[in-house]
């Protein structure tokens, strides 16, 4: 089978790839022309643009690229159509994918979406695009097939591909990894401020702001590989100690964790550490936001997923030094900690284990076959 894969952004390039694994277990003969990254490269096929050249981020960003967003995406049709995949996949990244899908449906060939865009919380009305040009969706959230099942669009869920990513972690010791990486023998308490400059600047100074109250833990910062070390230094104005490209490794050996919103948050919850989840943005764009988004009562993926609230949220202005001070008290200690880990596991249950790349590509591949 020939298969055509488009996947914009690093964590689709990271899904993209344990997917390509699985479908080759699955169809030997597999072949592979795709959009993505290093990881999908690894796994062979024909890689035609990689996602560095294609992430535009914000209304401006887009505005000013729009005539290469208008060009990849007739290039990408033209492209499809000479190569004649028997089947396309399309990993998130809505914007782009959801324009081919249209494209693709009428030529005939089959096409599948793989990790659903997060429709349930804005710009709802894509669903009856999804409906209309999408044979099989592939969800990885539990609540999104009860959300899709409200239009009379039957789904799979096929639990969350990060249980995949990180099911083989190798252990680490946590003295070890304080010697490694130059830190003291206290305590660590992470620091995830997200990973573009603006975000950095505004909620990484909020998160330093307790720790003379923490005097028996150091406080770790986990660099984005997007950003040098100098700029964290010029943002806060101080020594930080910061951890580059271990990100998983500093999470896992902290006693808990300060989180911006996203998938970070997820990522700690399955490395069982308890976390505060930071969000603060502009006043203006958060306004926009709560007239945007709809039908979300959580910003973390935890939260949302457990329906109910197992890490707190600091928003907007609940983001103060004092109620950080409060809720990092709250986790260091018991019971919230027991409390915050028992749900965890949880969360784990809820997910659906790991598998995810492995159903999906077995309901493709029987799909495509009548097997």
């Amino acid at each position: 089978m020939k298969y055509y894969i488009i996947a914009g952004e690093a964590s689709g390039d990271l899904h993209g790839s344990n997917l390509m694994k699985e479908l080759k277990i699955k169809d030997p003969k597999a072949e592979f022309r795709f959009w993505g990254g290093d990881l999908m490269k690894e796994q062979g096929g024909t890689l035609i643009k990689h996602y560095r050249d294609l992430a535009f981020m914000g209304f401006a960003e887009v505005i000013m690229n729009l005539k290469t967003i208008l060009g990849n995406i007739k290039f990408c049709k033209k492209d499809i159509e000479n190569w004649k995949p028997d089947a396309v996949i399309l990993i998130d990244y809505p914007g782009f994918n959801l324009r081919i899908a249209e494209f693709v449906r009428k030529l005939g060939i089959k096409v599948y979406y793989y990790i659903s865009p997060q429709i349930w919380a804005w710009k709802t009305g894509r669903v009856h695009q999804i409906k209309k040009f999408v044979n099989r969706m592939f969800v990885i959230l539990p609540f999104e097939k009860d959300f899709y099942a409200k239009y009379n669009f039957e789904v799979d869920f096929v639990g969350h591909p990060l249980l995949d990513a990180m099911k083989d972690l190798p252990e680490t010791n946590p003295q070890q990894f304080k010697t490694e990486n130059g830190l003291d023998d206290r305590k660590i308490i992470a620091l995830l401020p997200g990973s573009r400059q603006q975000e950095i600047r505004v909620k990484l100074p909020i998160m330093l702001s307790v720790t003379q109250a923490f005097p028996d833990y150091q406080f770790v910062v986990a660099g984005a590989p997007s950003q040098d070390k100098e700029f964290y230094h010029q943002a806060v104005g101080k020594d930080l100690k910061i951890v580059f490209g271990k990100t998983y490794d500093l999470i896992r050996n902290s006693e808990a964790a300060l989180v911006t919103s996203g998938t970070a948050t997820l990522e700690t919850a399955l490395l069982d550490t308890p976390e505060v989840v930071c969000y603060k943005g502009s006043r203006i764009s958060y306004e926009i936001g709560k007239r945007v988004v709809k039908f979300v009562k959580y910003i973390s993926l935890v939260n949302l997923i457990m329906d109910r609230e197992v890490v707190k949220e600091l928003i907007q202005s609940d983001l103060t030094t004092k109620n950080l001070k409060a809720e990092l008290n709250h986790i260091l200690s018991e019971p919230k900690r027991s409390q915050i880990l028992n749900d965890y596991k949880l969360l784990r249950k809820k997910l659906g284990g790991p598998g995810a790349s492995e159903r999906t590509a077995e309901l493709i591949f029987e799909d495509l076959t009548g097997n």
